[in-house]
């Protein structure tokens, strides 16, 4: 997997912008993630330029000759298949998966019902409209239980609620970022995640990466800016169990009609050692802190070369149509 860079030409690329920034809750940390894969490419020899749709007109990447676009957006407006769709319609080929994956997969109850009806293993769980809900949910599903947005990440809003009086407090933060609050069950594990590069049968899992955050409590703060959690890749884990779980995003990618490039998180349940599929994450992080370029590190692949491979694969759902279409 480690020598696709040396037959990438920088020039055949075109001109090309790095989406950042932007009108998420995740603005702080996209703009973080574009700054690195911009210097990436640019070191590499790419004509990259550093794009905020938050302070431009969409419409200015086509006027200004872009040839191709690396997503660096996070959360919506970004990976939710809005800027997808856009890119669509102004026919330049984008990172990443196309409209429709990117929309299921930004919405963490849509993502299970399918991965629940292709049989694939992912904890129980309701989608609440009020905090008595929340407490409905909480007598069925246990304790401890998390409370999160539907379609938000980077665990924003999101609370591990122990007892019932908890349950208001919880829904009223997570409804601060969707309307849509889903419950889940809590699984007691060990926290996984693995990245996957490519499409359809080409899809392949980088390494996979084990996670320990102080106390098990993996937020924000803990995600992106401390120095306290620790990832360990290789994950240290009995070689079946982690060719499993790379098994297992591959086909939570493919499942869900994903391309180019994402991240799933897995909890691997302590007590029978069951993997449950958590979310996928189809715009991940390239911060100094993020999980895919310290995968792609362990799979012989530096972070410009990771940066060239994904925005070589870059392209939009209406070529991959034609690519399909008869003769």
């Amino acid at each position: 997997m480690n020598d696709f860079a040396f037959r990438i030409e920088p020039a055949a690329l075109g001109k090309v912008a790095v989406l950042m920034g932007g009108s998420s809750a995740e603005r702080e940390v996209s703009l973080m993630s574009g700054g690195g894969v911009l210097n990436a490419l640019r070191a590499r020899g790419v004509d990259a330029h550093a794009f905020d749709p938050a302070h431009a007109d969409m419409g200015e990447l086509k006027r200004h000759g872009y040839a191709r676009c690396f997503i660096a957006l996070h959360g919506r407006h970004g990976e939710d298949g809005t800027v997808q769709g856009a890119l669509e319609l102004l026919g330049i080929p984008y990172t990443g998966p196309g409209v429709m994956a990117s929309a299921i997969a930004m919405d963490k109850v849509m993502t299970k019902r399918i991965w629940r009806f292709e049989g694939l293993p992912t904890p129980d769980w309701r989608l609440v409209a009020s905090s008595a809900e929340t407490a409905r949910a909480f007598a069925e599903l246990g304790a401890p239980m998390i409370v999160k947005p539907s379609r938000e990440g980077s665990t924003l809003g999101l609370t591990k609620v122990t007892s019932i009086g908890q349950c208001e407090q919880a829904y009223l933060l997570a409804a601060r970022y969707d309307p849509e609050v889903l419950c889940e069950q809590f699984i007691d594990g060990i926290e996984t995640t693995c990245p996957v590069l490519g499409q359809g049968a080409a899809a392949e899992a980088l390494p996979v990466i084990r996670i320990e955050a102080p106390d098990g409590n993996y937020d924000y703060q803990n995600k992106y800016f401390s120095d306290a959690t620790q990832y360990h890749c290789p994950s240290g884990l009995p070689e079946d169990e982690e060719r499993e779980l790379r098994r297992l995003v591959v086909e939570a990618f493919r499942t869900l009609g994903c391309r180019g490039w994402a991240r799933a998180d897995i909890m691997l349940r302590r007590s029978d050692r069951k993997p449950f599929l958590l979310e996928i994450n189809t715009s991940p992080g390239m911060t100094g802190h993020s999980l895919v370029p310290m995968a792609a590190r362990a799979a012989g692949i530096s972070y410009e070369e990771l940066c060239l491979r994904i925005l070589a694969d870059a392209s939009l759902d209406a070529l991959q149509g034609r690519a399909h279409a008869p003769g």
